[in-house]
């Protein structure tokens, strides 16, 4: 079977970008071992349409067009709602779309912060209507957590959803030195690009007021970042690292903190907070989305409820002050990973769905 995985991944340095990306060919790798031969592109060198920064390129199909006629697959499997799955769609070939997170929260968020002019609430309701074609049109949803069952369902009942964890091959996670942090401290590794989910992040505010013996590091960029810096600059525990390179001087990061937080406002099973859980990092999140399907409360990380100080400085205190019970939480940590996120299982799975409905 051939199997073309076309990524939403742009051509920039973001850390979630080359991070999406990196993680796919994983996927890739471990559907060969099952004896899939796999294409992975990043679907904006095939095809763009309107709307499109670049005039030039809208409703260029020739080169995706190009590219099915060489691989030639049985299937597509996509992780972004755009041109590239819709013209899948229309070429006859399955299509099955990955759904990492809240899309339609996403969508209401953008709209009461980001696309307030007209002409941009344009430009996303066309972008959404895209995507409900192709929600509505596809052989399958993959979804990174339970709770988006519910969700999907709620708007595209008829949908077919199966679950889809993004998988982590940890032997590319391991300690290694570079990095130099003062301590104790606490790392984030996460971009403010949605303001649904990085309002949470204002939480930490007082935080840093009341453990000013506590540093914390925030490595990560986006539209709102200098919102969060306006709060956080006055601390001077607080150090801001920027984009940092993905992955070694994520990993270096991750290998020098102390703990690993993830305050956020909605989120499914994030990327860099499995990586810091194969680096078997104690971790503090927000008790919201999917993130509990991952981090089990008082096994593998601590939970915390939305706009709760209080319960951030008790915890963070909690793990500073008891190294055992750190330990053992990073330990725990790293087997779910092992345990739940193998590529090699999630790749068998997602055959079987493949396989099912391709051959019906």
């Amino acid at each position: 079977m051939k199997v073309l995985i076309a990524s939403g991944a742009g051509g920039g340095t973001a850390k979630n970008s080359i991070g999406k990306y990196f993680h796919l060919k994983e996927f890739g790798e471990a559907l060969k071992k099952f004896g899939v031969d796999y294409k992975l592109v990043k679907e904006i060198d095939y095809i763009s349409g309107f709307p499109n920064k670049n005039p030039k390129s809208w409703f260029s199909k020739k080169k995706f067009h190009n590219l099915i006629d060489e691989f030639k697959p049985d299937v597509v499997f996509v992780d972004r709602q755009s041109h590239f799955a819709l013209e899948t769609i229309r070429s006859g070939i399955p299509l099955f779309v990955y759904l990492r997170g809240h899309y339609w929260l996403e969508i209401e968020w953008a709209k009461k912060t980001i696309y307030k002019d007209p002409i941009m609430r344009a430009v996303i309701n066309l972008r959404h209507r895209i995507a409900e074609k192709i929600f509505e049109k596809c052989d399958g949803i993959f979804m990174t957590a339970d709770y988006l069952d519910g969700v999907i369902k709620e708007h595209h009942p008829n949908a077919k959803t199966y679950h889809f964890l993004e998988g982590l091959d940890t032997s590319r996670w391991y300690p290694v030195k570079g990095m130099q942090l003062e301590h104790p401290c606490v790392g984030m590794v996460q971009d403010a690009n949605w303001w649904g989910k990085t309002k949470e992040m204002l939480t930490l505010d007082k935080v840093m007021e009341s453990l000013p013996h506590v540093h914390f590091y925030w490595a990560g960029d986006g539209q709102y970042k200098d919102r969060i810096l306006s709060a956080y600059k006055k601390h001077k525990n607080f150090h801001y690292l920027g984009t940092i390179g993905y992955p070694d001087k994520v990993r270096e990061f991750l290998t020098e903190i102390d703990i690993y937080a993830l305050p956020t406002g909605m989120d499914t099973t994030p990327l860099s907070c499995r990586e810091a859980m194969s680096m078997e990092k104690p971790i503090i999140a927000s008790n919201v989305g999917g993130i509990p399907e991952m981090i089990y409360d008082n096994k593998t990380g601590l939970l915390v409820n939305e706009n709760d100080v209080n319960a951030w400085i008790e915890k963070i205190s909690f793990l500073l002050n008891n190294k055992e019970i750190s330990i053992q939480l990073g330990k725990e940590a790293r087997n779910l990973i092992i345990e739940k996120f193998n590529w090699e299982i999630i790749a068998q799975k997602f055959m079987k769905v493949v396989e099912k409905n391709v051959s019906t």
